[in-house]
């Protein structure tokens, strides 16, 4: 049997407990991502969810870390997560430059024929990488 898989319905990562306010201000705030509501079955666990290029990015909680208000991010010299849901999207240095401007931690990644790319990773150590198509 073959699988026809359709489109990707939701990605999902994982945020520390407590940490959704911050992350709404990240991904609605800066992002200008459209936040929607968890299904009343779900909301118990916390997370917060959001549209995103056709599709759903549900921002989980890690049980394994909790999250202080002021909370700052350490970047070990080998970056963060390997793991990371990836984007096409369209003005790509325009994207990079307000990301810097805003001191989003961005990572140059290995050129790949025929795209443009980077990836940016939020308050969280979640990578997420952007590019665009030559």
């Amino acid at each position: 049997m073959k699988i026809n898989f359709r489109k990707i319905d939701h990605l999902q990562i994982l945020i520390p407990k407590g940490a959704e306010e911050k992350a709404r201000d990240f991904y609605t705030g800066l992002l200008g991502l459209e936040e929607i509501e968890k299904p009343d079955s779900l909301k118990a666990n916390g997370g917060v969810w959001f549209k995103i290029a056709g599709a759903e990015l549900h921002l989980g909680i890690d049980p394994s870390q909790t999250f202080a208000k002021g909370m700052a991010l350490q970047i070990g010299a080998e970056g963060l997560r390997k793991e990371h849901p990836a984007f096409e999207i369209e003005d790509l240095d325009e994207v990079k430059e307000f990301l810097k401007q805003n001191s989003v931690w961005l990572k140059d990644e290995v050129p790949i024929s025929g795209r443009k790319r980077f990836s940016f990773f939020d308050p969280f150590g979640n990578r997420i990488e952007l590019l665009e198509f030559d």
